[in-house]
């Protein structure tokens, strides 16, 4: 059992027993650690104005708020299932609301980096630990026994020498008065009751019956609709606006240029914008403002070369290079090439340059991917009422924490004077991290003195960025004449961010290792995509790694494991990032659960195994080919994330990932003509249908006692290895450059 220390006193712990009829609120600090930094204070009027809290009412309820953006990955169900594991509380009397922002009591209110579940694991439980401590004092008192005696099982207390009984919100009331303990048990894994069950989504039947919890779904009285105009190009800028006929369409308000972030603007790392002049069209309906921006008469200039400052998520001021000029992605990849000649070293172990001259075989390759965009269900949005007391916010964000202070500082408002209530999200996968919407919509309303909803097009939305930059990454691996690899090399960058990373696997493996990054400038925002580097380089590294198998006459997975054992046994180097024994684990257990050697008829099989955000994943592929069509019959998926919080969710998540996975590899890709996308929807930008999905998935998790780690983003890069490796073995070519479509292939 671990024991934590609550770090706090009476004054510190937000507790009432004001609620109607009697109750107990009980509020804890968002911390990676156990230590809340709450203070007491009255119920307040409107439940919003709180979060991170557990409330129980007299009828025995508990609602528990879920304090971090919900984008699709459950946390909305699995963060309180951590907290009503230490009270003790049956799930069926859990009500689930989700928190808005306070940064107050809550220090992470995030959704990237599948940190949510790892970072919240200790600071939930503490929660429900600490609230049930405090009900047991108060029957202990109430029953004139020791607190030792009193038992809890779903949501009731037992004195069971005296035979008495109480509900929670029977002594919920007195637990108001009981002293805040300065530390509380934890369970020992084994007594769990709720943590490691599945549980549906606490917002499923609301979101099969359509009502509304999504950003586009908010409506405010009084509320008018903006859309913006934007440049046609990276690396225009607005020159002049003819408005004159927008503005006498019907229904039109106003029409106006705003500069989303003024040139002295301090920029947040979530601030990336590379059209910050805009053109606004306001009026009463969508299609109205629709209508009236089709016949804006607009001219665009080509901007010089500059420099922004911005700060880093850490909070150090970086200065970033924007070129001119219109960016082409015929020139790309000749830019790519370029700069990988100079590129820097960030690893090296061994003498790998000498060892590559006398290696009895060298195998060389290069793979690239181009720019993804994001293509969230739902484009960008976001809710403003802004006026000289406050600003009132709410929509679809992955950063509200760090927006207030964004919103805030463009407003010239203290941060107190911003309130941002999150919605539930159509989709994130990194883009809305990203907030320029939402510091537009509070511009705008700024301007009009209105309540507005600001709405992105499919077509704003593909056009403005952020993307996934493209990248471009040469391998190189030595054999000996015993086909032992003796040397790796890897020269890896993007435009305009590098995917390498240096510590990974298979660093660690073997004795001479060259790992080398580099960039290439652009005036393209790029930003965080879905496990962001890894999606490319671990599908170009796994299907190196095969042909190196290959090349020495090995199984693929034999030869990834031998490679680990070396890791694990006496590994090269002190600053490999992941652990050789559960990168290892999950390959045998993918290898068993796949029955992989065994030949099937017409089946062809890839392999594939990767470590990020702290999981490990290896999945295996197998794909038919019918009427010369490859067919991805079926994904065996194996996870090490450590516990499993709630495995229905965390199937879902595994299986998502795989189609996501699958699907980009072998459509997606964002061009570029002068500077211009060449995909602004879906009839241009590929994505996965139905028809080609996977026919079954078969997802395993590694049983462990590894308190959770990522979940999100880890199963979508390696199935991008695993089906270029299963491609190979049905159609005889290999494959390096994403799309695979792009070089004629299409599922059956």
């Amino acid at each position: 059992m671990t024991v934590v220390k609550t770090s706090i006193g009476r004054r510190s712990f937000l507790k009432t027993s004001a609620l109607a009829g009697g109750g107990f609120m009980l509020s804890f600090s968002w911390l990676a650690g156990c230590k809340p930094a709450v203070e007491t204070l009255e119920l307040p009027k409107e439940w919003f104005e709180l979060n991170g809290y557990l409330k129980i009412g007299e009828n025995g309820l508990v609602t528990i708020m879920s304090p971090n953006p919900e984008i699709g990955q459950n946390v909305k169900t699995s963060m309180p299932m951590l907290v009503a594991e230490e009270l003790d509380v049956d799930w069926k009397n859990v009500i689930v609301e989700q928190a808005p922002l306070n940064t107050t009591v809550f220090t992470r209110q995030l959704a990237g980096g599948s940190q949510s579940i790892r970072q919240g694991w200790k600071s939930l439980r503490m929660a429900g630990a600490t609230a049930r401590k405090m009900l047991r004092e108060a029957a202990a008192k109430a029953w004139q026994v020791s607190a030792d005696e009193i038992t809890t099982e779903a949501s009731m207390l037992y004195h069971k020498a005296s035979g008495k009984s109480a509900s929670y919100g029977e002594m919920a009331s007195a637990a108001a008065n009981i002293e805040v303990p300065k530390e509380v048990e934890l369970k020992n894994n084994n007594d769990f009751k709720i943590i490691g069950t599945s549980r549906n989504n606490v917002d499923g039947k609301k979101i099969v019956t359509g009502q509304p919890l999504f950003g586009l779904d908010y409506r405010k009285e009084g509320m008018l609709i903006a859309m913006i105009a934007h440049p046609p190009a990276f690396g225009m800028k607005l020159k002049s606006v003819d408005d004159s006929q927008a503005r006498s369409m019907p229904g039109i308000k106003d029409v106006f240029t705003i500069k989303t972030y003024p040139e002295d603007y301090a920029q947040q790392w979530c601030d990336v914008d590379s059209f910050p002049d805009l053109v606004v069209v306001v009026g009463n309906t969508t299609w109205e403002v629709m209508n009236a921006r089709k016949v804006l008469k607009l001219e665009w200039e080509n901007f010089s070369d500059h420099e922004i400052s911005s700060s880093t998520f850490w909070g150090t001021t970086v200065k970033v290079k924007v070129p001119g000029g219109l960016e082409n992605t015929a020139t790309h990849n000749q830019v790519m090439a370029e700069a990988s000649k100079l590129a820097t070293v960030a690893r090296k172990d061994g003498n790998p340059e000498a060892v590559f001259k006398k290696a009895a075989k060298v195998i060389e390759r290069s793979y690239s991917a181009p720019f993804l965009a994001h293509n969230t269900m739902e484009p960008m949005n976001f809710f403003a009422h802004v006026t000289s007391e406050k600003a009132e916010l709410v929509g679809p964000t992955q950063t509200p924490e760090f927006m207030e202070k964004s919103v805030a500082a463009r407003l010239n408002l203290p941060v107190e004077k911003v309130d941002i209530q999150m919605t539930r999200q159509g989709g994130g996968f990194g883009r809305r991290l990203y907030g320029h919407f939402m510091v537009e919509a509070a511009v705008i309303s700024q301007k009009v003195n209105a309540p507005v909803k600001l709405i992105y097009t499919r077509e704003d939305d593909m056009s403005f960025g952020v993307y996934r930059p493209a990248y471009l990454a040469k391998y190189r691996a030595a054999l000996d004449e015993n086909n032992n690899l003796i040397a790796f090399h890897v020269n890896a960058g993007g435009i305009p961010e590098s995917p390498l990373f240096a510590n990974r696997f298979p660093a660690g493996a073997v004795e001479n290792y060259l790992a080398e990054s580099w960039t290439a400038p652009s005036n393209i925002s790029v930003g965080a995509f879905r496990a962001p580097a890894s999606n490319f380089i671990a599908g170009a590294e796994q299907s190196f790694l095969d042909e190196v198998a290959e090349a020495a006459g090995k199984d693929p997975i034999q030869f990834r494991l031998e490679l680990l054992e070396r890791a694990l046994n006496k590994p090269v180097g002190e600053r490999n990032d992941y652990e050789a024994k559960r990168l290892a684990g999950v390959l045998e257990l993918v290898r068993s659960k796949s029955n992989w050697g065994q030949d099937v008829p017409n089946v062809h099989r890839g392999v594939s195994a990767y470590f990020c955000h702290d999981s490990y994943v290896a999945h295996v592929i197998d794909l038919k080919v019918d009427n010369g069509k490859p067919r991805v019959e079926k994904v065996y998926c194996a996870v090490d994330c450590g516990i499993v919080v709630n495995p229905v969710a965390a199937t879902n998540l595994v299986e998502g990932g795989s189609v996501d996975g699958i699907g980009h590899a072998m459509f997606s890709g964002l061009t570029f003509t002068n500077g211009t996308p060449d995909q602004n929807n879906f009839n241009k930008y590929r994505l996965i249908r139905h028809r080609e999905a996977p026919k079954a998935i078969d997802v395993h998790f590694v049983q462990s006692t590894v308190d959770p780690t990522g979940l999100g983003e880890p199963p979508f890069p390696p199935v991008m290895g695993a089906l270029a490796n299963a491609l190979y073995k049905a159609t005889g070519k290999r494959h390096y450059s994403q799309p695979y479509l792009g070089e004629g292939i299409e599922l059956g």
